[in-house]
């Protein structure tokens, strides 16, 4: 018997079964908006980037972090005040020396039902499933590019441990109190052991999880679909079992014009965040609906813990530094008040962020200070500070080159025309976004734009940009102040709120201080949605929340 040739056979069979099913259910989804099923109410939204996996093991970016957030939970979660909230555990406690945090697991929630389980019935969720799920996390032989969330954070011998199949502990190497916010995050999320084992390599595209939606299909390239779990754990306050939704159908159009018209014809529920083309369509300069589309779609806007920034590189040791004047402060601080802020949100960006003047923290973090002024447009300032700087009104400043992405060549253009009405020369210049990366990581880009996304809702996310003992990334600008460092060494062992919180101002006002960065504006997310679609709300992580939206 030939056996090559029979696998051969039956792995094709496989294919076109698996073709045919997704198609039925495809065709069911798609079908729901139609007199064949009136009563289905299916969200669709589209990824224009694609999705390269649905292992949460690798919930890398937005594209992936969305569907595996409806599919998994994790020990904890942000609710809409960005407040660490239960979800797989319902309390915990931290010990007194700050090392050990004890979870107490719910004991109702179950894993998906799929054929990886006994009988094909998903189990319930125990402390071991959540060991299992960490302990892959910083398994070299995974690789996911989230083993940072807990190397050089947690005990090398004994981080992770089941006391028993409701109680699970992690211990820590050195007190780091935003550890629970890191919990949080969908690398967290955990899965079975028996969907691992049984999928392999397979596992990133056919998950089990205890989620609010379970897995149908995915053909890459052209959907995903996914169903309500009828066995999910959460209720809403009525005691309704949480979805309201029957499904969710995710398209892959690459063309974000293409997207914008699948919107407009009603094909899609909503689009996240407008392409430049399309800004000034459907916006007005202050960042509000046109009234033409005033009544056909429903538009909300929200901070977004997302600063964008021009980095400087201050390392002292460097000859880039060396030979640059951005090795002093008072031009670095010049930078900082020598273009209009507020304009350029206005013009280029239709009021979507708000100009950073207040930190490097972005806006929507607990610990943000409104009282505190940083940086305006103040030209007399900069002028004062080039002239201190012994170069007045610029007079034999060299010309600096700053690296941007071909998206913002705009912006860099903008701010260039504005510092040299001061006297300083700023030539632009456009590179890939990986060379970039590339050039900022190994200290190369003297003069950068950047930004950096929460990870989750904690300062120190962003102030870890600027400790020392950091690499690059996150310390892109090799900053290097030893107060600052003790200063964030205590915040992170802190567990009073407020008492962290200060020690986090007095570090956000010493990189203002010192200037390493030109903070630019704190980000905005935009939600475009159809005026059908009920209880959905933008947050401050972007996450997509679907758990309580409904479908009129």
């Amino acid at each position: 018997m030939n056996h090559s040739y029979n696998n051969i056979i039956i792995n094709r069979s496989y294919r076109l079964l698996y073709f045919l099913f997704f198609i039925f259910h495809f065709s069911f989804f798609s079908s729901c908006k139609t007199h064949q099923h009136p009563d289905k109410k299916i969200f669709h939204y589209n990824e224009q980037s694609g999705i390269a996996s649905l292992d949460p093991a690798f919930a890398k970016n937005q594209a992936i972090v969305w569907p595996v957030h409806q599919l998994y939970n994790t020990l904890l979660e942000i609710d809409s005040s960005l407040q660490l909230v239960p979800s797989l555990a319902k309390s915990w406690a931290i010990s007194e020396d700050n090392l050990s945090i004890v979870f107490h697991l719910r004991t109702d929630v179950s894993f998906h039902n799929d054929p990886c389980f006994a009988s094909g019935k998903g189990r319930l969720l125990n402390a071991n499933d959540v060991v299992y799920s960490f302990k892959r996390i910083i398994d070299k032989s995974v690789a996911s590019p989230g083993a940072w969330i807990f190397n050089n954070r947690v005990d090398t011998i004994n981080a992770f441990t089941a006391l028993n199949d409701s109680t699970f502990q992690l211990k820590l190497i050195k007190p780091f109190y935003p550890v629970l916010g890191i919990l949080s995050m969908q690398y967290c999320s955990i899965v079975p052991k028996e969907a691992v084992e049984k999928y392999g390599n397979d596992f990133r595209r056919h998950p089990v999880g205890t989620g609010p939606f379970q897995f149908v299909a995915w053909e890459e390239g052209q959907a995903l679909v996914l169903k309500k779990n009828d066995n999910y754990f959460e209720k809403d306050e009525q005691g309704n079992r949480l979805p309201y939704l029957d499904g969710i159908k995710v398209s892959f159009f690459d063309s974000k014009a293409t997207e914008f018209l699948e919107f407009q014809q009603h094909r899609l529920d909503f689009i996240n965040d407008l392409d430049a083309s399309f800004k000034d369509e459907i916006l007005t300069k202050t960042g509000n609906l046109k009234k033409e589309w005033s009544g056909k779609i429903n538009f909300k806007k929200s901070p977004y813990l997302n600063i964008e920034y021009l980095g400087m590189l201050v390392d002292t040791n460097n000859v880039l530094v060396k030979n640059s004047p951005l090795r002093l402060q008072k031009i670095r601080q010049a930078i900082n008040y020598g273009f209009d802020r507020r304009k350029m949100i206005l013009y280029l960006r239709n009021s979507i962020g708000t100009s950073a003047e207040n930190g490097f923290v972005p806006k929507g973090i607990p610990s943000f200070d409104p009282s505190f002024v940083g940086y305006s447009y103040d030209v007399a300032r900069a002028k004062q500070l080039l002239k201190e700087a012994g170069f007045p009104d610029g007079k034999d400043l060299p010309v600096i080159k700053l690296l941007t992405i071909p998206i913002y060549a705009d912006l860099g253009s903008y701010i260039a025309n504005e510092l040299q009405h001061i006297g300083i020369k700023i030539q632009v210049e456009t590179i890939q976004k990986s060379l970039l990366l590339q050039q900022t990581s190994k200290q190369q880009a003297l003069f950068f734009r950047g930004s950096w996304i929460a990870d989750y809702p904690d300062a120190e996310n962003y102030l870890s940009l600027f400790y020392s003992k950091n690499p690059a990334p996150p310390n892109y600008t090799r900053f290097n102040n030893k107060t600052y460092d003790e200063l964030y060494e205590r915040s992170i062992a802190e567990r009073n709120d407020s008492l962290r919180y200060k020690l986090y101002q007095q570090m956000d006002r010493m990189v203002i201080e010192n200037a390493p960065v030109v903070p630019l504006w704190y980000d905005m997310v935009i939600h475009l949605a159809q005026t059908n679609v009920k209880n959905f709300h933008p947050n401050s992580l972007n996450l997509l929340e679907l758990r309580n939206v409904k479908k009129e």
